[in-house]
């Protein structure tokens, strides 16, 4: 039985070609968008959405996170302050890794996706690290973004740091769920940890997997200065350099940060049409630099905003992406409104392979919407003024209502199908446990065999 939801009077911003705004209503049928009117005070449907004084977007994109990064969230960790970005992953991320079990990775991935869902992302790109729970752990996290609506992306992230076979390991709970995967909202892909963790023949054999499925393949690059140096030390390469040499760039490749990188580098990202994950954020928390994104848009790189596990909110995100590489130019002419508004919808779209589905608020493509609702308007909102609101004024606090697959999932800012009081007690105590097993582990301080 066809079900209608209309979404009437908004500011829409609809992110298509032509990058259009404007007033008007979106008609949903079932889980796609049937109706683009302008001017339309109201749609007729079952379920009707009066959006006045609230823009509508499509639903935001986050190209690279660890949803298991939200079980950090006020840990208590006695360790000494990491100095650098090496230390952090030895004394923080590695030993969460080495703690988390299936209950963990569940339980992070529903709060995570209720918290994205809640601040007005409607798919992310995912990599899970586990090394003491790989085989079937992919379900598991399957289970909690699917009990909170949204869409997901989830992969295993492969890595030799400990073990070589750990790495085939870690292929093969990906692939067992990219053939497994079912639902229309889920997707499976190839997630390798970074180049300095893993051999040239794991490197192969990630992207082999990729192009055996046509799914994405993720990999973290020259992050901190170790993976340069260790690709210069072992390679003679700069990390780019060893990857175009394997073969591992190209179209479905979405490489994540980018720091740590030299403009023959951007050439060889450029020439080959891989994809850029920006995580400016996560960059400033672990202090290793600024990707050089205003270069890689002059070269056609397409570059998309991440949060890296971070912070969820896709606002703060594309705030902290409008105004770091100003400061770091000197210049406040550099980045627009439009650019980080791209970056985290149409581009991340497209460097995930979506982006004939999802990414902008048009006839045919699946109905993800968002509604924001600022709780404070001390000017106009118009057409003319929609995309300074988005970047420079609302949070995920005045994210009203949304939308997913023509579902509503969030209304008048509460979830309509989670009880999240309940979810919250559920959380409390299986994170108890996990902080009280992670106080245990011993930090690492080698990566082995590499």
């Amino acid at each position: 039985m066809n079900r209608t939801v209309s979404v009437n009077d908004g500011i829409i911003v609809s992110m298509n070609d032509k990058r259009e705004v404007f007033r008007g209503s979106v008609l949903i049928e079932n889980n796609k968008i049937v109706q683009v009117e302008r001017n339309s005070s109201k749609l007729k449907a079952d379920e009707e959405i009066d959006a006045r004084g609230s823009i509508v977007t499509p639903g935001f994109i986050c190209s690279h996170t660890h949803l298991y990064g939200i079980l950090l969230r006020g840990a208590p960790l006695k360790l000494m302050p990491p100095s650098d970005f090496t230390q952090n992953l030895q004394r923080i991320w590695w030993p969460m890794d080495e703690t988390m079990n299936g209950d963990d990775a569940y339980i992070s991935a529903l709060t995570a996706s209720l918290e994205l869902l809640r601040t007005g992302t409607t798919t992310f790109a995912d990599t899970f690290s586990g090394p003491n729970a790989i085989k079937g752990v992919l379900d598991r996290i399957e289970n909690g973004v699917l009990e909170a609506g949204i869409r997901g992306f989830i992969s295993f992230e492969a890595t030799q740091r400990r073990s070589e076979e750990e790495g085939y390991q870690g292929l093969e709970e990906n692939e067992r769920y990219i053939k497994k995967a079912k639902d229309d909202k889920m997707s499976g892909m190839v997630s390798i940890h970074a180049s300095f963790t893993v051999h040239d023949d794991l490197l192969k054999a990630g992207k082999e997997l990729s192009d055996k499925y046509s799914v994405p393949l993720t990999i973290h690059t020259s992050e901190g200065k170790w993976d340069l140096y260790h690709n210069l030390e072992r390679y003679g390469k700069r990390t780019f350099e060893r990857l175009y040499d394997l073969g591992i760039l190209g179209k479905r490749t979405l490489v994540a940060h980018a720091v740590q990188v030299n403009e023959d580098e951007l050439d060889l990202i450029a020439r080959t049409g891989t994809s850029v994950a920006h995580n400016a954020l996560s960059n400033m928390l672990n202090a290793v630099g600024i990707a050089p994104v205003p270069e890689m848009f002059k070269l056609g790189i397409n570059v998309s905003i991440g949060n890296d596990g971070y912070i969820f909110d896709a606002f703060e995100n594309i705030r902290a992406t409008y105004l770091i590489h100003k400061v770091n130019k000197l210049d406040p002419r550099v980045m627009s409104f439009l650019q980080v508004l791209e970056m985290s919808t149409v581009n991340a779209a497209k460097s995930l392979g979506i982006h004939e589905k999802l990414g902008s608020v048009e006839v045919g493509k699946l109905a993800d919407l968002v509604i924001i609702k600022p709780s404070v308007r001390p000017t106009p909102l118009n057409e003319s003024s929609a995309y300074g609101y988005l970047v420079n004024s609302v949070n995920g606090k005045d994210v009203d209502t949304v939308i997913v697959n023509g579902e509503v999932l969030l209304k008048g800012g509460k979830f309509v199908k989670i009880d999240i009081d309940k979810v919250n007690t559920k959380a409390e105590k299986i994170v108890s446990d996990y902080w009280r097993r992670l106080a245990n582990v011993t930090e690492k301080v080698e990566v082995l065999g590499l």
